[in-house]
Parts: structure tokens; sequence; C-alpha cells
């Protein structure tokens, strides 16, 4: 028997293979294709109003698209969380191409830190907007559209980086350090900050408190948040962006030498 009549049968496994791949692609992406728009529109608490949500709902399919390509069961990790990491990344992507907060943004971001920081460095709790506009000299107006100019600058995720159309080999390991490589050390004062942390949420004001509890444990969305208050989505984005921008500010402070010390 020839060479060239041997290579057949394994030229078809091959191709039978490769066709089974891309029907189970398919599935995948046709099964989870609801996980887009429910990962993008998750994100709209962080981006500008401006930005077409249809364009960035065409970009995480791409995301949803590259999962499928790359998803290995044989890793343990369930497919739904593997393709938000990725939905997640190609839409942070595509907002860093677009060069999304520019610089007059973040001079802004840094400055309304720098007051919120100082606030709660000098009070030991968290700053109400009453004290905030006291310190940049604001009215409560002002105030409030400078949250909405922020918030984008508030977005950092932590698998922006998890995305990549370069690399075919994306692991969570690349990202988030073995918990079994840290030191006693290191448990001990993750632990002591979590702690901390856990306590500084404690002294917000009730209605941050419960905006961030329904959106990040009871996985509520803005406009339900906002019916439950009775007030508008872009009101719970700003109660949100102050929130979070309170809390980082605090993580950082604990962070510094200063803070540690």
């Amino acid at each position: 028997m020839s060479a060239t009549a041997t290579a057949h049968p394994a030229q078809a496994a091959k191709a039978l293979r490769a066709y089974h791949s891309d029907i189970n692609q398919d599935a995948l992406i046709e099964r989870h294709l609801p996980l887009v728009r429910t990962t993008v529109d998750r994100m709209r608490i962080y981006l500008p109003a401006v930005l077409d949500m249809d364009d960035l709902y065409s970009v995480g399919f791409t995301g949803l698209r590259s999962a499928a390509r790359k998803f290995d069961p044989g890793h343990g990790t369930a497919f739904p969380s593997f393709a938000t990491l990725h939905i997640r990344g190609a839409v942070h992507d595509e907002l860093r191409r677009m060069d999304w907060t520019p610089r007059a943004i973040r001079d802004k971001a840094k400055k309304f830190n720098e007051s919120l920081g100082g606030i709660e460095h000098r009070l030991g709790r968290p700053a109400t907007q009453a004290e905030v506009c006291a310190e940049m000299a604001i009215s409560p107006d002002d105030y409030e559209a400078l949250l909405d100019e922020i918030k984008p600058a508030s977005f950092v995720p932590l698998d922006g980086e998890a995305y990549s159309e370069e690399s075919d080999d994306i692991s969570l390991h690349d990202i988030i350090a073995d918990d079994t490589q840290k030191s006693g050390r290191d448990e001990l004062e993750k632990k002591d900050l979590l702690q901390l942390v856990i306590a500084q949420l404690k002294q917000l004001p009730e209605i941050p408190k419960k905006v961030l509890a329904l959106y990040y444990f009871e996985g509520m969305r803005l406009a339900e948040i906002a019916a439950v208050f009775g007030v508008t989505e872009g009101r719970i984005s700003q109660i949100h962006t102050q929130a979070v921008l309170s809390l980082r500010s605090f993580i950082r402070r604990q962070e510094s030498p200063a803070g540690a010390a």
C-alpha cells in the first residue's frame, strides 16, 4: 500500500475532529449568546452614556467567539466564567483602543481622589457628598456632573488583561497569583486588609452600602436598583462611583507604607 493511500485515513480523521470541534464551538456560542448582553450591561455602570452599546455588544460577541475557540474543559473551568473573562477583556481592549478616558478626565479623577482621600484620612471614615463639595469648592450640581465625568476612570477591571487575540494560551494563573505560593505573612496581611475593607464598608451611608450589595452580591441591574430606591439610573451610577472610589482610596492608603505603619 502506498504512503499516499495510508495518509488518507489520518487526514480524514483530522478533518472529522475539526468538523466536530467547529460544531462544539458553534453550540457553545449559541447557548451562551445571552451572556454577552448580560456581561456588557453590567459594565455600563462604569461607561460614559455617549458610547454606543450595540457596538460594545458586537465587541463582546468577538470575546465570546474567542472563548469558544480557546475553551478547554479539561482545565476544570466552567465555560460561563471563562467566557465572561473574554467578553469583559474584549470590551476593555476596545475601550482602550478608543482612548475613552481623555487626559482631562484622568486629571479630574485624580483631583477628586486626592480630595476624597484627604477628607477620609483626616476623619477616619467615608466622606459625604457635602464634605467633598466643601473640600473642592463646588456645588452639589457640579459634584454630580463631575461624578458622571470621572466614572470611566473608576473602571479598572481585574480581568481586563485576560483577553488577547494574539495568544491562544490564556489562564487565570497568568493574572491571579497562586494562593498556595503565598507566605504566611502575605496571607495574614491579606486577611487583615479584608477585615479593614469590611469595616470600611460598614461605615458607608446606608444607601451606598445597599447599592453595592444589590449590584455586586445580588447581581441586580442599574435599572432594577434605581426602581428599588425610586431614583434614576444616573443617580445610582453616581452613588456607585463615589462608593467605589472611596473604597479604592481606602485600600491604597492601607497598602501604602504610611498607611501600614
